[in-house]
C-alpha cells in the first residue's frame, strides 16, 4: 500500500522514522517522504489511501514556521472523512493543540513531557492491534496526553515514574480511520520488535487491511 510520511521537525529528525519504517520486514506498504512541508498539498495527500503524520507544527527541522493552518487543517479531515486512513506517531501529536480541527480529527492531543526516562510500553493484551506485541522499558519520552474523544478506543498504555498515560488508541471519522502512537523519540524503541508489530497491526487498520 502506498503511504505518504510527513516528518522532520526541530526536535524530531527525518533519519528515525525513515530507519524504523525501513525495518518493517513485510513488503505491502511503501513509503513515499514528505520532509518540508512547503511541498505538500492536499492534491497530492489524496492520491494516498494512508498518511503517516510523525511531524509537529514545524515546516521542517530548520524551519520552525507553523504549517498547519486553518485551510491544512480541513484538508486532513476531508481527506479522512472520504475513506482514507491516518496514523499519527509521537510528534504528530505536538504542537498542535491550538488546531481544533486536526485535534478533533485525532481525538487528543500532546500536552508535555519530562526529562527522557524509562517507559513501559503496555500493549492491552487479547486487542487485535497488539497481537505481536509484548511490554517492554526503553528510554523515551513519556508522553502525557488529553484524550478529547471519549469514544476513542485505547489499547495500548505507557507508564514511567511519572505516571500512567493512553499510548495509542484508534477512532473513525466519517468513512476513514485515525490511530496514535505516542512513544518513539528514540529509533531503539521504532526498532523494537514489540513497537514493529504495533506499528505493522496499526497500519493495516489505518490502511482497512485488517
Amino acid at each position: 500500500m502506498k503511504t505518504l510520511v510527513l516528518c522532520d521537525d526541530y526536535w524530531h529528525p527525518a533519519r528515525v522514522p525513515r530507519e524504523g519504517l525501513g525495518a518493517l520486514k513485510e513488503a505491502e506498504f511503501t513509503f513515499d517522504w514528505i520532509e518540508n512541508a512547503h511541498d505538500w498539498s492536499p492534491e497530492h495527500m489524496m492520491t494516498y489511501p494512508l498518511v503517516i503524520l510523525t511531524k509537529s507544527n514545524n515546516v521542517s527541522a530548520s524551519d520552525q514556521t507553523s504549517w498547519m493552518t486553518d485551510a491544512v487543517q480541513a484538508s486532513f479531515a476531508d481527506y479522512v472523512r472520504k475513506g482514507n486512513g491516518l496514523l499519527a506517531i509521537h510528534s504528530g501529536t505536538t504542537e498542535y493543540d491550538q488546531m481544533p480541527i486536526l485535534r478533533s480529527l485525532l481525538g487528543g492531543i500532546f500536552t508535555h513531557h519530562p526529562e527522557q526516562c524509562p517507559v513501559t510500553v503496555d500493549p492491552h493484551v487479547g486487542h487485535p492491534l497488539c497481537t505481536g506485541s509484548d511490554p517492554f522499558t526503553l528510554k523515551d519520552e513519556h508522553y502525557f496526553m488529553v484524550l478529547d474523544d471519549p469514544q476513542a478506543e485505547v489499547f495500548m498504555t505507557t507508564k514511567s515514574e511519572y505516571g500512567e498515560q493512553p499510548g495509542a488508541w484508534r477512532r473513525t471519522e466519517g468513512s476513514g480511520r485515525v490511530a496514535v502512537l505516542t512513544p518513539g523519540h528514540n529509533i531503539d524503541v521504532w526498532l523494537h520488535s514489540s513497537f514493529q508489530a504495533l506499528l505493522l497491526n496499526v497500519l493495516r487498520w489505518c490502511g482497512k487491511i485488517l
